[in-house]
């Protein structure tokens, strides 16, 4: 479910990043001054890939705490079905900051120049 997601998002940001290219061929824009280590499309991209992959780390915790009550290892259930629900609530939530983000590039890229 997070593979596709993972897909999913760097789908999305190749397209972005190739109108980024057609919008720098008809009108160059200048880059930001870069403060330090990294310019902030890229520590945007790392926070984006750290949650993605928090997300991960989640669901699979979950899955082995649902396979342990499965196989009667473990007799927590409502621990394991909290963390499923855990999981489930914060891949809803990085969906909807990906929804987000994309329909604020999609107006970006709308705007008049």
């Amino acid at each position: 479910m997070t593979v596709n997601m993972l897909v999913s998002m760097q789908a999305d940001l190749s397209q972005i990043k190739t109108q980024l290219d057609t919008l720098q061929t008809t009108s160059p824009i200048l880059p930001a001054q870069a403060s330090g280590e990294s310019s902030q499309g890229d520590s945007f991209l790392h926070a984006m890939l750290d949650a993605a992959h928090g997300v991960d780390g989640q669901e699979q915790q979950a899955r082995q705490r649902i396979e342990a009550v499965e196989s009667g290892q473990s007799d927590d259930l409502v621990g394991a079905m909290v963390a499923s629900q855990e999981a489930s609530l914060s891949f809803s939530m990085l969906m909807q900051v990906r929804n987000k983000v994309m329909g604020a590039v999609d107006e970006i890229i709308k705007l008049p120049l």
